[in-house]
């Protein structure tokens, strides 16, 4: 097992306890933990549940979609962060072309 698959499965068992301690079935941990994806995730939705102490499912699930979309909107922006600076060094050097009719004078 890899430190990351360590991590993963620290993080599940830790959310998916302090689910369980707060009166709900672990198959709602482990469904949360799915969905959430990764450990940083998971982190987050531990110290809410700490938190907030919720008492209904729902809280939970509803804040688990939150995370989940807060976590698409920073991928979202980093990959237009990324395309914008491909953009502006196309801008500044100019595109990468060979012009044509020097290719027909090496032949």
């Amino acid at each position: 097992m890899t430190q990351n698959e360590r991590e993963w499965n620290r993080a599940k068992e830790m959310l998916t306890a302090e689910i369980v301690r707060l009166g709900f079935p672990p198959e709602l941990g482990e469904q949360i933990a799915r969905q959430l994806g990764g450990p940083k995730a998971m982190n987050r939705m531990l110290s809410y549940l700490r938190y907030t102490q919720p008492r209904k499912a729902e809280v939970i699930v509803d804040e688990m979609l939150a995370i989940r979309s807060e976590i698409e909107a920073w991928r979202e922006k980093k990959a237009a962060e990324e395309a914008n600076a491909k953009y502006n060094e196309m801008l500044y050097f100019g595109l990468d072309v060979e012009n044509p009719e020097e290719d027909e004078r090496d032949d």
